[in-house]
C-alpha cells in the first residue's frame, strides 16, 4: 500500500487520507507577540530563509527550522523569543543563556531575543553556522584513503 509515516506521531497515513496530528501553526504561535517580539520574529525568519533550502514548520510550542534535521527552533514566550541553536560547539557570549549537549556532535545554545536589533551578528552568524553544520559533519565522516607506504 502506498503511504507515508507521519514525521511527528509516527502513524502510517495512506495516500489521500487527511492527517493533522499537530494543529499548531506559525500564526497561532506568534499571534499574541508584542510588537517588538513580532518584529524580532519576522527578522529571525527572514534571516533563516536567506540561508537556502529548508523546511519551516510549527511543532508543539516551537517553530522549527530544518534541513535534514532541525538546526534551530524558536519558542515564542510572553517576554522573549527563546531561540535554541544547534552547533558543534558551545558559544561563549553574553547572549547565550545556557548550553546543553544534545548528541556527541551537537550542543544546543539557548538565546533569548527581545528586540529586532538583537537579530544581527554574532547571533545571525550562529544561525548560519548551524545551517551549515550538517555539511561540515558529513565532510568529517568521509574517510580519506591512507597513503601507500614504501
Amino acid at each position: 500500500m502506498a503511504g507515508r509515516e507521519c514525521y511527528h506521531c509516527k502513524q502510517w497515513i495512506e495516500d489521500g487520507d487527511a492527517h493533522d496530528c499537530w494543529t499548531t501553526t506559525e500564526a497561532a504561535l506568534t499571534e499574541d507577540l508584542s510588537e517588538d517580539l513580532r518584529d524580532a520574529w519576522e527578522r529571525i525568519r527572514e534571516t533563516a530563509v536567506e540561508f537556502g533550502d529548508q523546511r519551516i514548520y510549527a511543532s508543539g510550542t516551537a517553530i522549527m527550522f530544518s534541513r535534514d534535521s532541525c538546526y534551530f527552533f524558536v519558542r515564542p514566550r510572553r517576554s522573549h523569543l527563546q531561540v535554541c541553536v544547534f552547533l558543534g560547539r558551545a558559544v561563549r557570549a553574553r547572549q547565550v543563556r545556557r548550553v546543553e549537549r544534545k548528541s556527541s556532535s551537537k550542543l544546543v545554545n539557548v538565546v533569548h531575543i527581545t528586540h529586532r536589533d538583537e537579530v544581527e551578528p554574532p547571533f545571525t552568524d550562529w544561525l548560519r553556522e548551524a545551517y551549515e553544520l550538517p555539511d561540515k559533519l558529513a565532510a568529517r565522516t568521509v574517510r580519506r584513503p591512507k597513503s601507500k607506504r614504501r
